[in-house]
């Protein structure tokens, strides 16, 4: 008997359930703009070198030359994520620093968290 032809009260389970509960509309909506933010590959690399940087935090003269993209690109793509609230911005002097913000990654491994499990917070 294949799995199609099984009672549905026969058939296991594969894995958990992602969500430990259903997500609001609101809540969907917050996460989806941090999903659509980090998506694009430019955004992800560029929260990956500011939460890799030395003390949490990287100015954007140490962003712009780890691509072969314009400045206004790379600042464009730090606007979203900023947007998004992923990230943080403080402007000293004639540079902006950039840091993760910590909370939002938390929000977003705990949605993901399967039923159950406790995600560590940093």
């Amino acid at each position: 008997m294949s799995k199609q032809e099984m009672p549905p009260e026969d058939v296991a389970l594969c894995c958990s359930p992602v969500l430990r509960e259903p997500l609001g509309a609101a809540q969907a909506a917050a996460l989806a703009r941090v999903f659509k933010a980090i998506g694009e590959p430019v955004r992800l690399r560029l929260l990956s070198l500011i939460a890799s940087h030395e003390g949490g935090e990287a100015c954007v003269c140490d962003l712009t030359g780890a691509f072969e993209l314009s400045g206004p690109t790379i600042s464009h793509h730090l606007k979203i994520l900023r947007e998004a609230g992923v990230i943080d911005g403080e402007r000293r002097g004639t540079w902006v620093y950039y840091r993760v913000r910590p909370e939002t990654l938390n929000l977003v491994s705990e949605s993901l968290a399967p039923a159950g499990d406790a995600v560590v917070r940093a």
